[in-house]
């Protein structure tokens, strides 16, 4: 008894700094894991979401994007959901059209690293040919995504080219 009256006292984990530290920190990485695996449960949810839509064949212009669904089009991928084409064919309409989240830049701008190569290019030969002010159906424009994908530059090119003969047409350097 007279050693732990001259140190003090009982040991107290509560007082102890560094034991506090310890658990304040284990509080974080749990904090850090549950946040997490409710984003994956969020993204998982909205890819479901998306490929029932897509299966039913009503993934279109009325479904709005919303931050996140780059993600959701990842899982589908990953999956290997043959459904992940149609979500591609709506992301790249949604960026293209700047609608949904995509009507934010930041959105737009952000989607360049977070989307594959050929739903980007899809999305600028869709923006390219609206500006043409050719009126089209989107069945009529079946042929881009094909484009897209088998040459991504080339469709990327084109989408160029197309911007830059109707700046001349304008009158616009």
């Amino acid at each position: 008894m007279q050693l732990l009256a001259a140190t003090g006292g009982p040991y107290d984990p509560d007082a102890d700094a560094v034991v506090q530290e310890e658990l304040a920190e284990d509080r974080r990485r749990e904090e850090v894991e549950q946040q997490r695996r409710q984003e994956q449960q969020r993204v998982a949810a909205r890819a479901d979401e998306l490929a029932g839509l897509a299966g039913a064949g009503r993934l279109d212009r009325t479904v709005a994007s919303r931050p996140g669904d780059e993600a959701a089009r990842e899982l589908l991928a990953d999956r290997g959901d043959y459904r992940a084409g149609a979500v591609d064919d709506w992301l790249a309409r949604a960026l293209a059209d700047r609608t949904g989240h995509y009507a934010d830049p930041d959105a737009r701008t952000a989607a360049v690293a977070l989307l594959p190569v050929p739903v980007l290019a899809r999305a600028a030969l869709l923006a390219a040919l609206a500006r043409t002010g050719a009126p089209a159906a989107d069945g009529d424009l079946e042929f881009v995504g094909r484009l897209a994908q088998a040459d991504p530059a080339a469709t990327t090119a084109l989408a160029s080219w197309l911007d830059t003969a109707a700046a001349v047409k304008d009158g616009t350097p």
